[in-house]
Parts: structure tokens; C-alpha cells; sequence
């Protein structure tokens, strides 16, 4: 169990991280009935363990910084994740990948490190996402057109990221 304060009426709750069906991405508060994001943290246990630990934690949004939404097919379930200033790498998860944001996902097309994403902030306290190829074999489109090898393009709402067969979206 471990203890979230719901970040609209400030209730104390208990979560039983292990009864939490994978790939959610909110659940409601029982008390306001509002949605209280979270978002999952990977730990390895032990230095040779192969097993994982899922952590939840109530996941903070900034205003202006922007958040993937992996839209589901066959292969891949919807999945949403939350950008940070910084640098993000996007890819497929898989047991080997230099990833921060992993996708859940059958595409073998995507790369395990597939693109890039920064994450600054403007001087007027906002902040902007530049996004770039990340020397993907199949490379990727940005709204329906190729990113070539060095191109930045700064995302704007809605916009549409395809890497391999797996569509994301981009939102403010």
C-alpha cells in the first residue's frame, strides 16, 4: 500500500499498487470523483534480478509542458506519458534500450531509441518541444512527413508522430 493525496480535494488515500490493472493511466478520486493521473516508475530490484517493480506515484503537470498519447492498435495499447523539461528518448520497450519513455508495443519497426524530444523553457515561462529523428532504422514522420537525419521541428498541439506502424500524439 502506499499513500496519494488526491491533488484536487487533498484526500489522503491508500493504493494497493499491485491491484492496479497495467497500462491505466488515472483512476477517480472516491470522494470528488475527479481523475488523479499517475504515472509508473521502473526499478530494477537487486543488481542481477530480472524482476521488476512497478511504483506508483501521483503524476504532477506543469502548465505548458506537453504529454505522448500512443494511440492503440492490434499490437499497442493506448498509453500516455507525461514530458519533463529536459531531454526525453522515445522507443519501443524491450529489455535493452537506452529509452526514458519506453512504448508498450508489438512494432518491431520502432526502434528501441527512436526519437528525441526536448523539452526547454521560452523566456516567457512557457515552454517549447523540439523533436528530432533519433538515427531510427525506419525513421520518423512528423505529420505525414519525413524527419531527415539533424532536422529539429518544434511540436505544436495535435500534432502527429509516427514511428515504424505506432502513431503517437502530442498535446499541450
Amino acid at each position: 500500500m502506499i499513500p496519494i493525496k488526491c491533488p484536487h480535494c487533498k484526500v489522503g488515500l491508500k493504493v494497493d499498487e499491485t491491484k492496479i490493472p497495467k497500462g491505466i493511466v488515472s483512476f477517480k478520486c472516491p470522494k470528488c470523483k475527479r481523475e488523479i493521473p499517475i504515472s509508473y516508475l521502473e526499478q530494477k530490484i537487486g543488481g542481477d534480478s530480472e524482476e521488476e517493480t512497478l511504483v506508483v506515484l501521483p503524476k504532477l503537470k506543469k502548465e505548458g509542458i506537453g504529454r505522448l498519447t500512443v494511440l492503440p492498435d492490434a499490437g499497442t495499447p493506448q498509453q500516455e506519458f507525461q514530458l519533463n523539461e529536459g531531454i526525453a528518448i522515445v522507443g519501443r520497450r524491450a529489455k535493452v534500450s537506452t529509452a526514458s519513455i519506453c512504448i508498450q508495443t508489438d512494432d518491431k519497426t520502432m526502434s528501441r531509441s527512436h526519437l528525441r524530444i526536448e523539452v526547454k523553457k521560452n523566456p516567457k515561462g512557457g515552454y517549447f518541444h523540439c523533436l528530432s529523428d533519433n538515427n531510427s532504422k525506419n525513421n520518423t514522420l512528423y505529420n505525414g512527413k519525413c524527419i531527415g537525419n539533424g532536422d529539429i521541428v518544434v511540436l505544436k498541439n495535435n500534432d502527429e508522430i509516427v514511428m515504424g506502424r505506432t502513431i503517437v500524439r502530442f498535446n499541450e
